[in-house]
């Protein structure tokens, strides 16, 4: 008797093991790294996957969208058309994010650095733009010299262009003579009648700005193109407000 227990037991846990139906572990799928990445297409659809997050952003292809916070935290915002605070008067994007072409968040970051040396920071007030959002823009103010055509689409639709302004370190902006987005001769970069200290401040931005490839646009002293982003191709994808 005292085999006989061990020995049914043994046979009960043979019988169980053999017969008992076992679930699979689920396949995690794994994001494609960088590599895998059609990296020169174009995102161009609202529905369009965002990029994928990568650390280092010097193994990112230079067209690629990504998001500025994703690669560095020194940089402030204040992405107007998030809010009800622009010349549309009505919020255009669900919420504030500053996506570029990857070229160009390259260097936002260099043109960033040299300006934290001095004891300021850039400040966006807009980066890439949906090209939907262009054509309510160009409903409203359909005058080129403050708002691309849609249909040739502004640099902002590609990835290049940005509208920033400065802050100190703590993120307090200095005078820059108008607010964003302001039509008219004061906001001109050949405006030379502002008080001092608001031709340096422009001064210093636009200086730092061309250093580092941008160029200005006469008629706003916020808005700065970088060079060789131009002929990217015209996007309108929307980024996810849930990331």
């Amino acid at each position: 008797m005292k085999y006989f227990l061990p020995a049914l037991l043994i046979f009960s846990l043979s019988f169980l093991s053999c017969n008992q139906t076992i679930t699979p572990i689920e396949k995690i799928e794994t994001a494609p790294t960088a590599s895998k990445l059609p990296l020169n297409d174009t995102i161009s659809s609202a529905t369009a996957i965002p990029p994928i997050k990568i650390k280092n952003l010097a193994s990112v292809s230079d067209t690629s969208f990504i998001k500025i916070t994703d690669y560095n935290s020194n940089f402030f915002y204040d992405l107007r058309y998030a809010t009800h605070n622009n010349f549309l008067k009505e919020k255009v994007y669900n919420c504030g994010e500053c996506y570029t072409r990857a070229k160009t968040a390259k260097a936002l970051i260099k043109a960033n650095n040299f300006l934290m040396k001095k004891g300021f920071k850039i400040k966006f007030f807009d980066c890439y733009r949906p090209n939907s959002v262009q054509y309510k823009m160009w409903k409203i103010m359909p005058n080129p010299q403050y708002v691309a055509n849609p249909k040739k689409g502004s640099i902002h639709n590609k990835g290049g262009a940005v509208d920033i302004t400065l802050t100190d370190l703590n993120g307090k902006e200095v005078d820059m003579g108008t607010d964003f987005d302001f039509f008219g001769w004061k906001a001109y970069h050949t405006n030379i009648t502002l008080p001092k200290k608001v031709l340096e401040n422009r001064k210093l931005l636009k200086t730092t700005m061309e250093r580092f490839g941008f160029w200005s646009i006469r008629t706003e002293w916020w808005h700065y193109n970088l060079k060789g982003t131009s002929h990217f191709k015209i996007a309108n994808f929307e980024w996810n407000c849930s990331d």
